[in-house]
């Protein structure tokens, strides 16, 4: 064997292709693809297949798509996180994970025109051809005609005087084509537009403005309605998981910080729903000031003892639901929701697309294979007619109500609603009108690129539901399965926070999050005035950033013509926290209050409960993707070290994942 080895190593080594030889090569293959090129365009207008991009990464990312439909997915992320140290190896792995091109300028990875074009070009003159923008053009055209992708071609003009600058490698992976390179969203302090541009620019966001520092000397009451959605997060998720940063209208801190589970103290009872948890500790990124951690925990409603459900799917079959992430994926959602259920829950089924239709009528969720069958016939296509939808579910649930029971709508869609009353105003009202009903509304997100985030948000909130995205079948076990309690039966409804502070001892206060949620003073005691609604077994947590009184911290000057009060009630306290809600079937809201002392605080942040120590970490987070300046400093090193310690029990991953988001954010924002 050795003597075979050393025989084949003498051997003189293979002669170099001939140029010519090549040339002729890559002339007859340019010769047949334009041929077949051209029957193609004769017979059904485009070549066969998928478009290029597609071609090159279809088994890849079908294996991608798969995995990342386990609950395991969260895993991903440290391995991402590796990959992203080297810039191409990560920026690709991204890429297979969406399923959409590179949003860069340069030149293909695979330049499968380009290359071939200047290979012959050189062959022909003997020498490297410095191609213009034109030339190309003429030989991308071709490919344009025939079905491909359109690219930037301008990207590709050489530097005629001074050679180019070397870019970043992913930068040269691929030109976007036109559709995807549209004009990015304002960026947040300190990152860059491109970052976080979604790669599908229909995406529909609204948010609002930061909530601000405020002097408790002439301000001392903050008021809010409680807000137990999850979207923002899954939302976030998916873009990090994506490789971008999130659009920062994406990112409501208060649904980030309520995505997980807490073991907040619970209440003993039914007859008073709720138990107020109340923590002070340092802040982490603010020397000088504090953090006051509002924590509310509900009644947990025991499984036999839950009243039946009458459930009405309302499922968005239009055409823009045709994708892998939307419609498929729904109706797998829904299948775990079905698996939940018990023989005296009900289950009807309406779709829309175009004009609404009853797929199935109210039938018990015992009758397992008729409710599937009808979930199996779903295809999509048509317009969407969201309102005369909603009004079918309406009147389906109005037919089937069960009186003391749990009678909801579940609408699931990608939020586009384009026939109709499509307006957020004219749909809120619709909503409004049929809440009266004892009929209640829940909004399941699929999708993105015409995710219409803003219109989920109108809805739920008007329809005493709850708005969740589902981005993958985990987040769907999550949802629908692990928390059906709290999303479907409910324990309180328009409940609603008010603190107030002693100005003795807090100078300034800023709520962190919630800003969607503001409420005016005075709507805290009107019994009209609609809010959040919290489920079985439901925690929602709010946490103000305060400074202390004579902190150096204060940013606000003292008032010249203010006079200080004669009469300051209970010095001790630092608050007092007031939280009014009703019964789900009542019109009277009751009211449970809460001191607030020092006994409640913790001087060093890190002897605080373990639960307070992971939600100010997610509070942190959110605010750094948002852009706030309290936190520009702020690293996210150092919120991963908070995660990380106070991690604890984590039995399906959650927090896990969330150091995976934290680790990613670190390296896009590198």
């Amino acid at each position: 064997m050795t003597d075979e080895f050393d025989r084949l190593r003498n051997n003189p080594p293979a002669p170099n292709p001939s140029e010519a030889a090549r040339a002729r090569a890559i002339s007859a293959a340019m010769q047949v693809f334009d041929a077949e090129g051209k029957k193609a365009g004769q017979t059904q207008g485009k070549t066969q297949g998928k478009s290029w991009w597609h071609r090159q990464s279809s088994i890849l990312n079908r294996i991608w798509s798969n995995n990342m439909i386990t609950r395991h997915h969260y895993l991903a992320g440290s391995a991402l996180a590796t990959l992203l140290l080297v810039p191409s190896a990560a920026y690709l792995t991204f890429e297979l994970n969406r399923g959409n091109p590179p949003v860069a300028t340069g030149i293909s990875v695979s330049q499968p025109a380009e290359v071939q074009y200047q290979s012959a070009a050189e062959t022909a003159s003997g020498k490297k051809k410095d191609f213009n923008a034109d030339d190309v053009a003429r030989l991308l055209s071709r490919e344009n005609s025939a079905g491909g992708a359109a690219r930037n071609v301008t990207a590709m003009k050489p530097q005629q005087d001074a050679a180019p600058a070397p870019a970043p490698i992913y930068e040269n992976i691929i030109a976007a084509p036109p559709a995807l390179r549209a004009a990015p969203r304002a960026s947040a302090p300190g990152s860059d537009p491109a970052a976080f541009q979604s790669h599908q620019a229909g995406d529909r966001f609204a948010n609002a403005d930061l909530n601000p520092v405020k002097s408790v000397a002439t301000d001392p009451v903050s008021t809010f309605s409680v807000d137990v959605d999850t979207a923002s997060y899954s939302l976030v998720r998916r873009a990090l998981m994506q490789g971008r940063l999130p659009d920062p209208d994406s990112v409501r801190v208060e649904e980030m910080v309520n995505y997980f589970p807490y073991e907040w103290p619970r209440p003993q009872s039914a007859d008073t729903p709720f138990r107020t948890t109340v923590t002070v500790t340092p802040t982490p990124w603010n020397a000088g000031t504090q953090l006051m951690s509002v924590a509310i925990k509900g009644y947990d409603i025991a499984p036999s003892s839950a009243p039946p459900a009458n459930l009405v799917f309302l499922i968005d079959v239009s055409g823009s639901m045709n994708a892998p992430d939307k419609l498929p994926l729904l109706k797998s959602a829904f299948r775990l929701l079905l698996g939940k259920l018990r023989p005296e829950d009900k289950v009807s089924i309406v779709t829309y697309a175009g004009s609404a239709g009853t797929v199935l009528e109210p039938t018990s969720s015992s009758e397992r294979d008729t409710i599937l069958n009808a979930i199996d016939t779903l295809q999509p296509g048509g317009s969407t007619a969201g309102a005369q939808g909603i009004e079918a579910a309406y009147d389906l649930a109005r037919r089937a109500f069960i009186k003391d029971g749990v009678n909801r709508v579940m609408l699931a869609t990608d939020g586009d609603f384009n026939v109709g009353a499509s307006s957020d105003g004219d749909l809120k009202r619709l909503i409004e009108d049929r809440r009266r009903d004892g009929i209640y509304l829940s909004v399941l997100g699929f999708g993105e690129g015409n995710l219409n985030d803003s219109l989920m948000q109108t809805l739920a909130q008007n329809g005493n539901g709850t708005a969740a995205y589902i981005d993958t079948l985990a987040e769907a076990q999550k949802a629908l399965v692990e928390e059906a309690g709290s999303t479907l039966f409910p324990i309180a409804k328009d409940v609603k926070i008010q603190v107030e502070f002693n100005p003795a001892r807090i100078a300034e206060y800023r709520l962190i999050g919630y800003e969607t949620r503001a409420l005016q003073r005075e709507d805290f005691n009107n019994d009209r005035v609609d809010a959040g609604d919290i489920g079985s077994g439901h925690a929602v947590t709010a946490i103000y950033e305060v400074t202390p009184k004579g902190s150096e911290a204060v940013l606000n000057d003292p008032l010249r013509y203010g006079k200080p009060s004669s009469e300051t009630p209970a010095s001790d306290e630092l608050a007092f926290v007031k939280l009014r809600y009703k019964q789900p079937d009542g019109d009277t809201s009751r009211l449970i209050t809460t001191a607030v002392t020092q006994a409640n605080a913790f001087s060093d942040f890190n002897a605080a409960p373990q639960d307070v120590r992971f939600a100010t970490a997610v509070a942190a987070f959110g605010q750094k993707l948002r852009g706030a300046g309290t936190l520009e400093a702020y690293s996210y090193g150092s919120i991963l070290d908070i995660a990380r310690n106070a991690r604890g029990e984590d039995p399906f991953g959650y927090r896990s994942g969330f150091l995976d988001l934290v680790r990613l954010a670190e390296t896009l924002k590198r």
